[in-house]
């Protein structure tokens, strides 16, 4: 008997995904809250992976990594790396796409937090330069890149999803949700990272102590993985996605079709974008570095501000809800921009002052929450819904590398080198951009 090409075809995972939810509808039906609990948990868990890396690049890889060079000079090497991951970012976009076209989306949000699990916790067995040499920086370029690629592909469109299964008056409370996973990333990585910093002598911490947090991100995305193909498994979701039209379209077609549109929808969460390693990253290279205060200590007043983070992002759905995403998001530009303003003002805010420093902190992530907690939606909403799944993660792409992905670099090079009040240029430079991209897509659709 000769085979038909369908019985030679390329293997997917599609037969799968047809029979895990005909057995999940038969159980339950999917809500809006489960689809904001799996988005919750998917993005902690890519928050984290990042944050361990980022506090790696201030407390470990200097002197694992570039031990041939200064503190300060191992420092910026190490943001280097950290840069790496927002560069290739929309490389994995595209590539996983591809696979979400080909194989489905249980395949590509498998193999995506399997990647970025694995990039995370192979970090753990780094080996130091005095072990392999300039290796070693390759090694950990590496994982870093595989942290970039994944990153890409573990959009899985939930978010898109979201802002479009809720009521219209209710989308700004939903579009805030998975923007928790920033913080609650930021809490997880900041704590375990201050744990161990203050139980171990400094020798058994950048010998062994400051591995366990990569450890812990292959448990972490385990979770986070099921949590979404519980989600993406039910037949509801598949219908919910067909009727949207969210579904993933080739990058070189959506480019074609909405380039403008992403190119200016980039710029919109700029101010946020960049405030959020201001806040996060930054600090902590410039307590090691410059100041006597205790670093693990610092930790926790982070990891406090993260919690008034938390609690500002939804915050920033309720007044989205009454006032519309874009005057929330042009108020948070504002107040960005006044805070640095203040900055500049008043450098030593954050100079050797231990109160100037927690304000700094807390207000500054006080802040980043009330922006940041409709940034995701921003971007969601200049697509239709033709576009909206594969625009959106372009547009997250640009807007990440843009507006986060070199700022510890830059914030650390132009403090040491022309001081903290250049710090605040920076950051009013991200807050102006941001104005003017809202003045500039007026015509554009938002949802209140």
């Amino acid at each position: 008997m000769r085979m038909s090409s369908a019985d030679v075809a390329v293997p997917t995972t599609a037969e799968l995904e047809r029979d895990a939810r005909r057995v999940s509808s038969e159980h339950e039906r999917v809500g809006p809250g489960e689809i904001a609990l799996g988005v919750i948990i998917g993005r902690t868990s890519e928050f984290f992976d990042f944050f361990v890396f980022g506090i790696g690049c201030v407390l470990v890889f200097p002197q694992l990594v570039f031990p041939f060079t200064d503190r300060l000079t191992g420092t910026l090497y190490s943001f280097l790396l950290f840069a790496l991951a927002f560069v290739v970012r929309p490389l994995g976009s595209v590539i996983f796409m591809a696979i979400d076209r080909k194989h489905g989306r249980m395949a590509k949000l498998t193999i995506a937090l399997f990647l970025l699990g694995f990039s995370t916790a192979a970090v753990a067995f780094q080996p130091g330069y005095e072990v392999i040499g300039y290796w070693a920086i390759v090694v950990i370029a590496l994982c870093r890149i595989g942290q970039g690629l994944a990153l890409g592909g573990a959009w899985d469109g939930l978010s898109s999803l979201l802002a479009l299964y809720v009521p219209e008056d209710r989308r700004g409370w939903y579009a805030m949700l998975p923007q928790l996973g920033a913080p609650f990333g930021f809490i997880l990585a900041s704590c375990l990272f201050a744990f161990f910093k203050a139980s171990l002598s400094d020798a058994d911490f950048l010998s062994w102590g400051w591995r366990y947090p990569f450890f812990v991100a292959m448990t972490i995305n385990v979770v986070a993985l099921f949590a979404r193909l519980r989600i993406v498994a039910t037949q509801e979701f598949a219908e919910l996605f067909a009727s949207r039209e969210l579904q993933p379209k080739p990058v070189a077609e959506v480019v074609r079709a909405t380039g403008g549109t992403i190119l200016i929808g980039a710029f919109v969460p700029l101010a946020s974008y960049a405030l959020f390693h201001l806040v996060t990253i930054f600090p902590i290279s410039w307590i090691s570095l410059f100041t006597q205060r205790s670093v693990p200590e610092f930790l926790m007043v982070q990891a406090a501000g993260a919690v008034v983070c938390a609690g500002a992002i939804m915050t920033s759905g309720l007044i989205a809800d009454q006032i519309g995403r874009r005057n929330l998001l042009a108020i948070a530009a504002v107040l960005i921009g006044l805070f640095s303003l203040c900055s500049i003002a008043a450098p030593l805010l954050f100079g050797d002052s231990l109160a100037g420093q927690t304000i700094y902190v807390i207000l500054g992530f006080g802040l980043l929450g009330l922006s940041y907690g409709q940034a995701a939606g921003a971007l969601a909403s200049h697509f239709g819904t033709a576009y909206r799944y594969t625009g959106s993660a372009l547009t997250a792409d640009l807007a990440w590398l843009i507006g986060a992905g070199f700022a510890p670099l830059v914030a650390l090079t132009v403090s040491s080198e022309l001081g903290l009040a250049w710090v605040g240029v920076y950051l009013l430079s991200g807050a102006i951009c941001t104005l003017a991209a809202l003045a500039l897509n007026r015509n554009l659709q938002f949802h209140r």
